[in-house]
């Protein structure tokens, strides 16, 4: 691990910002690398290591990193524009590396770990997605950041033989807590005798707690031509809930906010996103089914980017298991649309085309916040015994899985995260 010291730089005429020196060279603390808090947060970067905020580069999400390559163009070289510009995507993807305006994402580990600790933890306030000139300010540009760490609770202060003392916060092995800055000799507390990982003050504010944490990048987003990609901040706003972002994505357990941040690639999540069920009613020859589909949170499902998209599977069984019906056979997108919950963009022809290149929205079939949506069958009832029904979800249009074949199989494949079988009585 590479030794760490937090000192202050005076960079600039206005005041000072905070630095590091990494192998003996001075560095804004931007640079610092989430490996140098592993020592004392193992589960809490072992979590992070395995999120896609740790993934969020193009270096290192396959579909982010196949479309960047498409629409910008290749994340190891410097002075890549989009229309002359700096590319947008970055402010949210590599925040890092948009503080200091270079397209090199290799060029430092802290540019490559894309969304690390020291990103987020230095959003001292959310400023809100449009600046003083109406322009949409994304990522890192819609926060004030702050020169310390900013932690959601900070450190409790105590009184010591008259003067105030910052209570040592300790580890199972007794090191004392390197956030805590400086001793009452102006000494940085030592956390370890070969890593000097000190004297990075971390002070509280309990924004992190808030949505607002979130929102800089998970609101909203349109193209060139005005039409959203992203809408998730308002989707929460009509969904009118009290509940914050944390408590879904980073719920408490053990005593830590869970950093594995789960979204569309966790299967868990999925799992507690919707509620499926369906009732069956047999008359004469026929057998009339409805499938309640629940979203159970305040944003749309599927949310996010505009391609994520989910269908039902609705299959009806015999005694011995075989297939005497299906709601559809290749894609519900034809065979059954109202099965197909999608976000489809187009062009003033009609089109389906990308993100980037839509001039208005095709269908919208998603469900809204707190939605329960029945979709409503009629089969004939010879020979079944059984009807079963599926939830897939999906993180690419079908026609971008067919497109982007050196794709990982895992990413393209759709992923069942709910179902529910009943007897026909």
């Amino acid at each position: 691990m590479k030794r760490l010291i937090i000192i202050l730089l005076p960079l600039s005429i206005s005041g000072l910002i905070q630095a590091a020196t990494l192998d003996g060279k001075e560095v804004p603390i931007h640079h610092v690398s989430s490996d140098n808090c592993l020592e004392c947060h193992q589960t809490i970067y072992k979590q992070w290591k395995g999120s896609m905020h740790a993934k969020s580069t193009a270096l290192k999400d396959p579909i982010h990193g196949a479309i960047y390559r498409k629409m910008v163009g290749d994340p190891t070289k410097e002075n890549v524009k989009v229309s002359g510009k700096y590319p947008v995507c970055l402010q949210c993807h590599s925040p890092n590396a948009a503080l200091d305006q270079t397209t090199k994402l290799d060029a430092k580990p802290a540019y490559s770990e894309g969304i690390n600790c020291v990103a987020c933890h230095t959003m001292k306030r959310y400023k809100g997605l449009y600046g003083k000139d109406g322009k949409m300010q994304l990522g890192q540009s819609a926060y004030e950041l702050s020169d310390s760490l900013q932690g959601p609770n900070g450190f409790l202060h105590e009184q010591g033989q008259g003067a105030d003392k910052l209570r040592s916060h300790l580890d199972e092995e007794g090191e004392l807590n390197p956030h805590l800055g400086r001793d009452n000799k102006g000494q940085p507390y030592l956390t370890d005798k070969e890593v000097q990982a000190v004297d990075l003050p971390m002070v509280a504010n309990s924004t992190l707690k808030t949505s607002a944490a979130c929102l800089g990048c998970h609101d909203k987003r349109k193209n060139s031509k005005g039409v959203a990609l992203c809408e998730t901040g308002d989707e929460y706003l009509e969904g009118k809930s009290r509940q914050n972002c944390q408590s879904c994505h980073m719920p408490i357990s053990g005593g830590l906010a869970d950093h594995s941040m789960g979204g569309g690639y966790s299967l868990a999540m999925l799992k507690r996103s919707v509620r499926l069920d369906l009732m069956s009613q047999k008359v004469g020859d026929r057998l009339t089914i409805d499938v309640m589909v629940e979203n159970m949170q305040p944003h749309n499902v599927p949310t996010g980017a505009p391609f994520r998209n989910m269908y039902l599977k609705l299959t009806a069984l015999s005694a011995d298991g075989d297939v005497l019906w299906q709601n559809f056979q290749t894609h519900p997108a034809k065979e059954d649309p109202k099965a197909f919950f999608v976000y489809t963009m187009m062009d003033d022809a009609n089109h389906p085309v990308p993100p980037p290149m839509a001039s208005k929205v095709g269908k919208n079939t998603r469900l809204k916040p707190y939605e329960t949506r029945v979709l409503i069958y009629n089969i004939p009832a010879s020979g079944v015994d059984s009807v079963r029904a599926e939830l897939y979800y999906n993180l690419l249009w079908p026609g971008m899985v067919k497109k982007m074949r050196r794709l990982p199989a895992a990413l393209k494949a759709p992923k069942r995260f709910a179902w529910f079988e009943e007897k026909i009585r």
